[in-house]
């Protein structure tokens, strides 16, 4: 009998190391766990067997066993599902392949707080947790079909052995090696206790050795009435089906009736899942037919923006037989699809009358819902109501229900920008016109926001702007009073003919820029670069640049604040030369100055310099001057 001996992955060491040294208080959830595993593993077996029937034929009745070894102080979690082959084993129990997995665990590492067993739930590595009572752990399986056994074992300290092993029926054996001081799992009314809070709902039944009767009650719990299920029993559920340690933020349980009947039981999870971003966009709901699984992969019962759901659809119309490849495109699928995605955004809208619990919802899946707006017209309408967003004029989140009650008079036009950090756009110079005149601005940051505002078009008839391209008119705009006041303290001072300058400017960028123009934007800042009208706004040219979707990026447009001291000045010295064309010294500095202009205006929107050289010289030439006259 040969031995392998290999070591664990980075990540799962490192996973192993915060179970066994920081998850104390909730030691009694790896048995949770084992037995999630084993139902797991029958539910797949039970898929395979409706067109691999012979995989079920020496044993035919689905059962999760629990065996207690006193002298030995063995508990033993055993189960006739799927079972795993060699390189299943050593992929399962050896590696942790999800997405974010090794950031996470780094930061958890260099964190100073003590980890939540909640965040280690995020990866659905569960099996692990059997450490925090193990001294070592040994895992017997057979593969359903196959007729060899592997034998697995690990004391969690960084490497693990894979040998033949000696199981005659299928499935797997999970033998924990307790710890001393964890004599309480060798008591069978103990594990009464937590198969009854934890596992009641699990639909296979649970045998403790030596008794004749399950101990939990072996009925699939989405079949049950809702009025008979109470809300520690919908948890524990939650946590099977998803693999949590967290609670559900959202419970949506209810029986679909008519042409085609289906019952749901789905869960918004009360946190974000490390691989929510995982280019595949898969969803966690489970796929049933006449209370049988079929699968975990059903691509078309939930939409993508929706793949942050967890729980269970079960169909009363499908075919037993069906295969995955059957499902991509069956209509009573996609009947399913609509019918889950309505009744799923309808109780989210309800959900959204709790500000505070909605908030916490959107900052972990509004990204993804956002999704849905660039892409399904469809539902597009009633995501619109879901919508949030940070804004300009109001703390926390807003609707655009609400955006549209607070529009200024002579207002026309929903304005947002886009950007990185909300707290950075609200000093960004395009807005600033738009705040002396009290209108809000909607402040964008998520990657999906750059996509969406152009699909949806405008809301309640109301154009979506960004703030970001040219020609937005704000001389329309009633402002408010305090607003009124301070333009007339601007107009006070004279803004002086900017023909010259523009000329001089023009002259001086070339091919640099598109135009250079007045701005009615600016108040505070002397000038910022905006995107033409029929170009792409500026964040997202910038993100297709990053991600060579795009070449050559578009020419921008600089505008000018009159007002400000510093144009005012320029446009003094531009009048006084002869002509543009004829540069003299002045205009040279003129020349150096408009172009630092030009380059802060691109910093300002985290621009590259593509000079900057010539912008460190030109930065000293000007001080020079400035510290001569000083």
């Amino acid at each position: 009998m040969t031995e392998s001996r290999m070591p664990f992955r980075a990540e799962v060491s490192r996973l192993l190391d915060i179970v066994v040294h920081s998850l104390y208080s909730e030691k009694e959830i790896f048995l949770r766990e084992l037995i999630s595993n084993a139902s797991d593993a029958c539910d797949k077996l039970r898929y395979q067997a409706i067109t691999q029937p012979e995989l079920m034929a020496d044993d035919a009745g689905f059962q999760i066993r629990i065996a207690i070894d006193k002298k030995a102080r063995t508990l033993t979690v055993s189960d006739n599902g799927i079972g795993m082959s060699r390189d299943e084993l050593v992929e399962n129990l050896g590696t942790i392949a999800r997405s974010g997995t090794s950031a996470f665990l780094e930061q958890l590492a260099a964190s100073k707080e003590k980890p939540d067993v909640k965040m280690i739930g995020q990866f659905g590595v569960g099996f692990y947790a059997a450490f925090m009572v193990a001294q070592t752990v040994e895992v017997i399986s057979r593969k359903a079909g196959s007729e060899e056994s592997w034998e697995w074992t690990s004391d969690g300290k960084g490497e693990f052995s894979v040998e033949e092993g000696e199981k005659k029926e299928r499935g797997t054996d999970i033998i924990v090696y307790l710890k001393q001081g964890e004599d309480e799992f060798l008591d069978p009314a103990r594990l009464h206790t937590i198969i009854a809070k934890y596992s009641d709902h699990i639909a296979i039944p649970i045998m403790i050795e030596g008794e004749d009767k399950p101990a939990n009650r072996a009925s699939a719990l989405w079949l049950r009435p809702k009025n008979e299920i109470t809300v520690d029993q919908y948890k524990e559920f939650y946590h099977h089906v998803a693999h949590a340690f967290e609670d559900a933020a959202l419970t949506i349980h209810w029986r679909a009736e008519g042409k085609i009947e289906y019952t749901g039981l789905l869960f918004v999870p009360g946190m974000k899942p490390y691989d929510l971003f995982d280019p595949k966009r898969r969803h966690g709901v489970k796929l049933y037919v006449k209370r049988v699984f079929i699968t975990d992969e059903a691509e078309g019962l939930v939409p993508p923006w929706l793949r942050f759901l967890r729980g269970v659809v079960d169909s009363e119309d499908l075919p037993l037989n069906v295969s995955r490849e059957m499902l991509q495109n069956n209509p009573m699928l996609a009947h399913i699809r609509r019918g889950v995605t309505r009744r799923v955004l309808g109780d989210l809208n309800k959900f959204a009358e709790d500000k505070d619990a909605y908030a916490k919802f959107w900052d972990n899946f509004g990204a993804v819902l956002k999704e849905g707006l660039y892409e399904d017209a469809d539902y597009r309408p009633d995501l619109l109501k879901l919508l949030r967003c940070r804004s300009s004029a109001v703390e926390g989140l807003t609707s655009l229900e609400d955006y549209v009650g607070r529009m200024k008079e002579g207002q026309d036009a929903i304005f947002y920008i886009c950007g990185d950090n909300a707290e950075k756009l609200l000093r960004n110079p395009h807005i600033e016109g738009f705040r002396a005149k009290g209108v809000e601005v909607l402040l964008l940051t998520d990657t999906v926001d750059d996509f969406w505002p152009s699909a949806v078009g405008e809301y309640q008839g109301k154009a979506l702007k960004s703030v970001t391209r040219a020609g937005q008119d704000l001389g329309k705009i009633k402002a408010d009073e305090k607003a009124d006041k301070k333009d007339e303290a601007r107009d006070e001072k004279q803004a002086g003919d900017l023909a010259s300058l523009i000329a001089l400017m023009k002259l001086t960028f070339g091919e640099a820029v598109k135009d250079v123009r007045s701005s009615d934007r600016l108040t505070d800042s002397p000038v910022c670069l905006v995107a033409d009208e029929g170009d792409l706004d500026i964040h997202l040219e910038r993100f297709l640049k990053q991600h060579n979707q795009i070449r050559t990026p578009s020419m921008r447009i600089l505008e000018l604040n009159p007002k400000h001291p510093l144009i005012m000045m320029m446009s003094e010295r531009a009048k006084a030369q002869p002509a543009p064309a004829e540069a003299g010294g002045a205009t040279d500095a003129l020349k150096d100055v408009a172009w630092l202009l030009l380059d802060q205006a691109r910093l300002v929107d985290g621009e590259t310099l593509s000079d900057p050289v010539a912008f460190g010289q030109r930065l000293g030439e000007v001080l020079g001057r400035v510290m001569k006259a000083a």
